[in-house]
């Protein structure tokens, strides 16, 4: 069964190199929104009514699961996907809880953004698993967009990044939730500039193995690879070069299909 995987842009592609890990004969079919990307600073009306177009489209390409690789979408419209598909929807939320039970000190730090941070499901998350805890949330805009024009290293990523983590390094914090999946590609950058005791965590993971138990169908002992597809709704001669540095595969191909 195909699984449809979709993102504001490029940062849910450490969304989809977990799940061809972990689930490699499953072929995948991937959207960057990129043309309506960053949703950070979208409201969430607009960003509910993206999520469906995109999860309807990939239905239509055969997903037979969707899996929201955006936190931002996740916050906004997860349960409205789930209302309106009758495909099983998997989506994704900042890892407060394992930053919560990995923590030494009692603070965190969550980098998100605007939407995510403003989110009922976000606020949810604080007060079941972090209640004690004292949690530092910044936003940061213009991270975004610097994973989507492939730049994920060097003096301008880590002179914005440096900004968003002055006030949690003042406030002492010992672990760093990565809150967007655009920044797990920025994750060697913000362990150099905490230094090495501070445990930086993203959620990749977490839901490639909800993505797993999701599926009925089990996995086939050898199966061929599965094949993966992209899909864009920006350029796609500026969105298939950062996808393929960032999967590193130079023969991948983005279609664009405006929606």
């Amino acid at each position: 069964m195909p699984i449809g995987i979709f993102d504001s842009g490029v940062g849910g592609l450490s969304v989809l190199r977990e799940i061809r890990r972990l689930l490699p004969y499953h072929d995948l079919l991937y959207y960057a929104d990129s043309a309506y990307c960053p949703y950070g600073t979208r409201n969430p009306a607009q960003i509910r009514s993206r999520s469906l177009a995109i999860a309807r489209f990939l239905i239509t390409q055969g997903a037979g699961l969707i899996v929201v690789a955006c936190n931002t979408a996740s916050i906004a419209a997860l349960d409205y996907l789930r209302e309106q598909l009758e495909v099983p929807v998997v989506g994704m939320e900042p890892a407060v809880k394992p930053a919560a039970e990995g923590t030494r000190n009692g603070h965190i730090g969550v980098l998100a953004t605007q939407v995510t941070l403003a989110g009922d499901r976000y606020n949810n998350l604080k007060e079941k698993f972090a209640p004690n805890a004292e949690v530092v949330s910044v936003p940061c805009p213009g991270l975004v967009e610097m994973v989507e024009a492939g730049l994920t290293a060097g003096p301008a990523v880590e002179e914005l990044l440096t900004r968003c983590l002055v006030p949690m390094i003042s406030r002492q914090v010992d672990t760093v939730v990565l809150g967007c999946t655009h920044y797990h590609f920025l994750r060697d950058t913000v362990q150099k500039l905490t230094g090495p005791d501070v445990l930086v965590i993203d959620t990749a993971r977490a839901v490639v193995c909800q993505t797993r138990r999701v599926l009925t169908a089990s996995e086939v002992p050898g199966r061929e690879e599965g094949h993966w597809s992209f899909f864009t709704s920006g350029q796609a001669p500026v969105v298939q070069p950062v996808v393929r540095l960032l999967l590193d595969d130079g023969n991948i191909t983005v279609e664009e299909r405006p929606l």
